[in-house]
């Protein structure tokens, strides 16, 4: 055993030297660590109202179905998806189909298309189509070269458009009795006529309900978006005489701050 010197009561400290770290170093450290969760929560949608609230919207009344939907035609309205979609000329719609009978919707047939004012039918994207147009290349099937052991693979989708695909596309196959179902179906159309929406319809049709034993197949939905389009452009005239009324207010309190302070000055003794 090792005998230590009698001035000494123990066994000498070893130290080890730490690095000081700077204290802005840490301090924005422990703000990435906290910032960290509210990067990875999930993205909300803006609450869904009820069908008929939109001004774009279809109800047949013998049918008791009420079909609405939105469209998320700027990054503003859409900034809570993950890519830039309305950017690349690609235009989300929510669509909201409202089931008041007291059957329920069978939607496995529905068939979905945007029309443009030219006629031009446009189905909904898929994950594959989004993927090859916002990242502009073409897609790759898995095929294997003859007489080699090479094998290329399908191009993989960004994982983004699948979290999008996963947490707003319209899903639903069946919508019960007295619900209502939502969600989003992107289109991409770079090839309507500009402005892409005047005109422009959404059909909905080949949805069926189920009682009795019965299949019933509804009348087909057009739901326009013109009357959208007028809504939308009261609200930025709105927008605009508000702002301009606020500078115009601002500028007259200038004027009369500067005034009195030149008045305030002249009163001064001399």
């Amino acid at each position: 055993m090792t005998k230590w010197p009698a001035q000494l009561s123990r066994k000498p400290r070893v130290y080890t030297y730490m690095p000081q770290i700077p204290q802005k170093w840490f301090a924005a450290a422990l703000l990435l660590a906290l910032a960290a969760p509210a990067f990875a929560a999930k993205k909300e949608a803006p609450p869904v109202l009820a069908a008929t609230a939109y001004i774009s919207h279809e109800t047949h009344e013998k049918e008791h179905v009420t079909v609405a939907a939105e469209p998320f035609d700027t990054r503003e309205k859409g900034n809570f998806f993950r890519l830039d979609y309305s950017g690349h000329s690609i235009l989300p719609i929510r669509l909201i189909i409202a089931n008041d009978s007291d059957a329920p919707l069978d939607l496995n047939q529905v068939r979905i298309q945007l029309i443009g004012s030219d006629g031009t039918k446009l189905p909904a994207a898929t994950p594959e189509e989004l993927n090859r147009r916002l990242f502009r290349f073409n897609d790759i099937k898995q095929k294997r070269i003859p007489g080699t052991p090479i094998t290329y693979r399908p191009t993989p989708v960004d994982k983004k458009i699948l979290d999008d695909d996963k947490d707003f596309s319209f899903t639903q196959t069946t919508i019960p009795a007295h619900s209502s179902a939502n969600g989003f179906l992107f289109y991409d159309i770079r090839d309507l006529d500009d402005p892409p929406l005047r005109g422009t319809e959404l059909y909905v049709k080949m949805m069926h309900t189920k009682q009795d034993g019965k299949d019933t197949e509804l009348f087909a939905f057009s739901v326009n978006f013109d009357k959208y389009l007028d809504q939308e452009k009261t609200k930025r005239d709105a927008a605009k005489a508000a702002a301009a009324k606020a500078a115009d207010a601002k500028d007259s309190k200038d004027k009369d701050d500067k005034d009195f302070k030149v008045d305030t000055n002249n009163s001064k003794p001399q």
